[in-house]
């Protein structure tokens, strides 16, 4: 009975936040920018009484919460970095039922950082309605808005698939998607004879992964299903690459704009490879390197302030990526903003071989076994030989950390010599700019 409560709850939050979501890309301008001064004022009260670094903050700099009214009054707050939340996570989460109750959610990021958000269950279960806006990029592309059959390249335990398990057993939604999980830590034989065997409509992956398969195939006689789209998330795709698949193998691909951070930040669509934000749910600005905002048209630094999100709250997050924000509307008819030229989040793909690669983010899988574990950087010198730097509190620490994530990592990059070195330090880094991965790049 309890899990059938549980179910019925879920649904009628993800109701109660449907109507309408296929149309807001497309509505007036000023409506949007309503909506999200509203969650702004909303989410300022909510942090200002329950989230301890808020509640500091405003008492620290003598603004009341009634004074941050619009997007921009929160240019009154001070910029967040990646480092001041993953060594003091716990100060931004709300103290309040929502922030007890919230979703633990893990990423190493592109900094090598461990971060850890919370992510409440109400706002969860509204960002499948939220997702609307996007399936409807989707459904178009596929000929069928239900139904659909997905298959998705993760590694176990990353953001979708936890989100979709959490889905599955929060509500009762016969039309979501046919979607299955495979690893990318798996040779890529098998991710073939998976996505042969599952037959999608849709292949889903991180981009660099995306792309080197595609390349793959392109270069061998191996034969790989033909989705009616390919998208990518979670880290992006190079412009090449996007062209290449696009047009050697005719695909239409899409991409979102998130994080674990922010679930939503941007989407691509039909006409643009920029992103359209979802400025009523995650506010973005750009700015320079003294935190000033920037003009439309100028490249700077993202920083981003999730506005659904009430267990990790986050107003005015460096994000750690570059991009500017378009100075044109799109002609698809969206008025939601657009961003452009987004860089700082391509991965790069370790090639041990011209017909073998392995992904980031299944090294990543592998590490984070071990909270001990502070920051990484795994350094391919040669095609066999990488070098794997630990950030931990000490020696102990160290030691532990090593003989957990050895074996596993050492399992993955076979036949590989992998040297593991503990550093005091990895010293400062520009956003965007440090480097969790450094490879060689594929064989010539």
């Amino acid at each position: 009975m309890g899990h059938l409560l549980a179910r019925a709850y879920g649904n009628s939050i993800v109701l109660a936040h449907s109507g309408g979501q296929r149309k807001v890309p497309y509505d007036p301008p000023s409506e949007i920018a309503a909506r999200r001064d509203s969650r702004i004022r909303k989410i300022v009260r909510y942090a200002s009484r329950t989230v301890p670094y808020y509640r500091e903050l405003f008492e620290s700099l003598g603004v009341e919460p009634p004074d941050i009214r619009t997007a921009g009054d929160l240019d009154r707050l001070p910029l967040i970095s990646k480092a001041e939340l993953s060594q003091a996570p716990k100060r931004f989460v709300s103290e309040s039922h929502r922030g007890r109750r919230a979703v633990s959610f893990e990423t190493s990021g592109t900094t090598g950082l461990r971060l850890r958000i919370e992510h409440d269950r109400r706002s969860l279960l509204a960002n499948i309605a939220f997702s609307e806006r996007e399936r409807a990029l989707v459904a178009a592309a596929v000929g069928k808005t239900i139904g659909y059959r997905e298959l998705a390249l993760g590694y176990a335990g990353n953001t979708l698939s936890k989100v979709t398990a959490y889905y599955r057993a929060h509500t009762y939604l016969p039309v979501r998607p046919d979607r299955r999980f495979v690893s990318v830590a798996q040779p890529v034989e098998a991710v073939v004879r998976a996505i042969n065997d599952h037959r999608p409509d849709v292949l889903f992956g991180y981009g660099s992964y995306l792309e080197a398969l595609y390349r793959l195939i392109a270069a061998s006689s191996i034969r790989l299903h033909r989705p009616k789209l390919v998208f990518y998330a979670a880290e992006a795709m190079s412009p090449e690459g996007v062209e290449f698949i696009e047009e050697k193998f005719e695909l239409p691909v899409y991409s979102r704009y998130n994080a674990v951070e922010a679930l939503k930040i941007g989407f691509s669509c039909e006409m643009s490879h920029g992103f359209h934000l979802h400025d009523d749910l995650c506010h973005l600005r750009i700015v320079d390197s003294n935190g000033h905002n920037l003009p439309d048209g100028k490249s700077g630094e993202i920083v981003i302030s999730n506005l659904v999100n009430h267990g990790t709250v986050l107003l005015n997050y460096r994000l750690g990526d570059i991009g500017r924000l378009a100075t044109e509307a799109c002609p698809c008819g969206r008025n939601l903003r657009i961003l452009e030229d987004l860089q700082g989040r391509v991965e790069e793909v370790f090639y041990l071989t011209k017909d073998r690669f392995v992904h980031p983010r299944a090294v990543w899988g592998a590490l984070k076994r071990a909270p001990e574990i502070l920051r990484y950087q795994l350094i391919q010198h040669q095609r066999e030989r990488f070098e794997l730097r630990l950030l931990t509190i000490d020696e102990a620490a160290f030691d532990r950390a090593r003989q957990q994530v050895l074996g596993p990592l050492e399992a993955l990059l076979e036949p590989a010599v992998i040297e593991p070195v503990r550093l005091e330090g990895l010293g400062p880094q520009e956003a965007g700019k440090f480097r969790p991965v450094i490879a060689m790049g594929p064989p010539t």
